[in-house]
């Protein structure tokens, strides 16, 4: 069964999860998750967020 659908709202605070399936590692090289924080950061700075 599908899990129900967000409801999202202007102002509200989200957390962002980054893990594999069954835990399984999905970060391989550091430079990857720089990577990863540098796409967090972008869409940060044009959501006008925090």
């Amino acid at each position: 069964m599908a899990r129900p659908l967000r409801l999202d709202y202007e102002g509200a605070f989200y957390h962002v999860t980054s893990r594999g399936t069954e835990h399984k590692r999905i970060f391989y090289a550091r430079s990857d998750y720089g990577k990863f924080k540098d796409y967090l950061r972008c869409a940060q700075e044009q959501s006008g967020a925090i």
